[in-house]
């Protein structure tokens, strides 16, 4: 299952890697394509790894995360404005951005 950000889809895809000069060991590689317009507006280009075309997409649901990190869903909702905010600030400026979940 993908998820649709308002920005672009997120999911994790099969891949494998490979371990030693002969063993492949299955991993979930995580996976990013941009939207059409962030492509466009910012001149991106994607890397090679799609979200398979079969993947379910689903939106965000912004009541179930505030649910479950016990925050209000207003202050959810602007947490996730601001980050997509300085992402799209980092794109503009050609700097690397990195995410962490847990």
């Amino acid at each position: 299952e993908a998820v649709e950000t308002g920005v672009g889809t997120f999911a994790v895809v099969p891949a494998r890697a490979k371990v030693g000069e002969d063993q492949v060991v299955p991993v979930e590689r995580p996976v990013f394509q941009p939207c059409r317009f962030l492509k466009k507006f910012y001149n991106l280009k994607c890397a090679k790894t799609k979200i398979p075309d079969e993947t379910p997409v689903v939106q965000l649901d912004f009541e179930e995360i505030a649910t479950e990190i016990h925050f209000p869903q207003e202050i959810m909702e602007q947490c996730m404005h601001e980050t997509l905010l300085f992402f799209a600030g980092a794109l503009r400026d050609d700097k690397e951005v990195e995410f962490s979940f847990k």
